[in-house]
């Protein structure tokens, strides 16, 4: 597997050279103009290695989250308490009632709820960051 990782590692690096070599050499005249062979090639080499790492990254969580149960339990806890914290933001916060205009169309008193919901979520969540980090400094001062 490793190999085989290795072998497609070097495909897609060598493309991605190449690629670049191919933009660099056509100039941005030219790709101003509209000659976006080359950088379309090139975005598509970019996706690919992208879903290459967002399948192997999945892949490997799963494998070492059913492989160890008390990590899965850990991740589980976390998802939940996650979910609640979701679950609450949207509970308290309300949807505004002015209209706001969005490319020229009205947001929906639905849409400002789930905003406002996403506010304070962050709120919470940047607040329990930096709670979590003050606690370990000074958890560590103290040792």
């Amino acid at each position: 597997m490793h190999k085989i990782l290795k072998i497609v590692a070097l495909v897609l690096s060598l493309a991605g050279i190449g690629l670049l070599i191919g933009i660099l050499a056509t100039g941005d005249e030219a790709i101003k103009a509209g000659d976006n062979a080359v950088v379309d090639y090139m975005s598509y080499v970019a996706y690919i290695v992208l879903f290459i790492i967002l399948l192997s990254v999945i892949i490997f969580v799963f494998k070492n989250l059913f492989s160890n149960t008390g990590s899965l339990k850990n991740t589980l806890i976390g998802v939940g308490v996650f979910l609640a914290v979701l679950i609450v933001s949207y509970a308290v916060s309300g949807g505004d009632t002015m209209i706001y205009k969005y490319g020229g169309n009205p947001v929906t008193e639905g849409e400002s709820h789930m905003v406002g919901a996403g506010l304070i979520a962050f709120y919470v969540l940047i607040l329990t960051a930096a709670a979590a980090m003050l606690f370990s400094g000074i958890k560590k001062l103290i040792k």
